[in-house]
């Protein structure tokens, strides 16, 4: 516990981070390869204490400073990749940011400052995606412990009847012996051949909704995600993004117990 009047140290790269500047994985790069001043002096040791605003922190000799903080939603489309860059060339979500006319009000080019997404979702998958310069929020929001809801939309190759959605409810066990289980599940629609799902899940597992209906035998066709907790997709047009409303903020801050209220 920390003590009255004690000052509370924090890692340099993790400073970095908080000022909003880069990841806190970037500016553990930087200051390996010797790029980041702390009070003038280079440091090279991304754990380096620093104490607040009693320290002057510099990147290739410029001040760091605190960022405005930033906090958007974008309805990714499917085959555009969460990564800050590929060596396949392939599109990342930075290029739409970096592309002014995807914005859909009067949000401002984002390639400055910088932003990271929360979270991920795979190449195949759509909908749904915060990213913000708030490290700290956005580790909140994706936290395991949290339990955050996220909705899913799926569209399967089969017609799913009731007890293949409850299956899904009650659990099933992947290859690799994991046990994948939706909080709640039910068929919105069908069609001949498949139909679409809504699958409600509160555990972050790596590619969960895929692996389970691998599992099963049971091609994803389609995978949107249209809601995190009680934020939802709307009518965001895929490709675009926008900032997120002061009271779609107070209100997923209230989902995970950030509120400050």
């Amino acid at each position: 516990m920390k003590k009255k009047g004690q000052v509370r140290h924090i890692g340099l790269a993790r400073a970095i981070s908080k000022f909003g500047y880069c990841s806190r994985s970037r500016a553990a790069e930087l200051i390996r390869a010797g790029r980041v001043s702390l009070n003038g002096k280079i440091r090279r040791d991304p754990e380096t204490p620093v104490s607040g605003k009693q320290n002057r922190i510099a990147v290739d000799g410029k001040l760091v400073e605190p960022q405005n903080k930033i906090y958007l939603m974008m309805n990714k489309p499917r085959g555009v990749l969460t990564t800050a860059a590929d060596e396949q060339g392939r599109q990342t979500v930075f290029n739409i940011l970096n592309d002014s006319s995807t914005a859909r009000t009067t949000v401002k080019r984002v390639a400055q400052p910088w932003v990271a997404p929360v979270g991920r979702l795979d190449k195949a998958s759509e909908g749904l995606l915060l990213l913000t310069n708030d490290s700290e929020w956005g580790a909140g929001i994706a936290a395991p412990e949290t339990h955050l809801d996220n909705t899913y939309h799926v569209q399967v190759g089969t017609v799913a009847d009731e007890e293949f959605v409850q299956a899904l409810v009650r659990g099933v066990k992947a290859k690799d012996g994991e046990a994948l289980r939706a909080k709640q599940a039910r068929r919105l629609r069908a069609g001949e051949k498949n139909c679409w799902l809504e699958l409600v899940l509160d555990e972050g597992k790596n590619r969960q909704i895929r692996r389970k209906m691998e599992t099963l035998s049971v091609e994803v066709v389609r995978l949107v995600r249209v809601a995190i907790g009680p934020l939802q997709l709307g009518d965001l047009a895929k490709g675009k993004y926008r900032a997120l409303t002061p009271d779609e903020k107070r209100m997923l801050d209230r989902a995970v117990g950030q509120s400050k209220e």
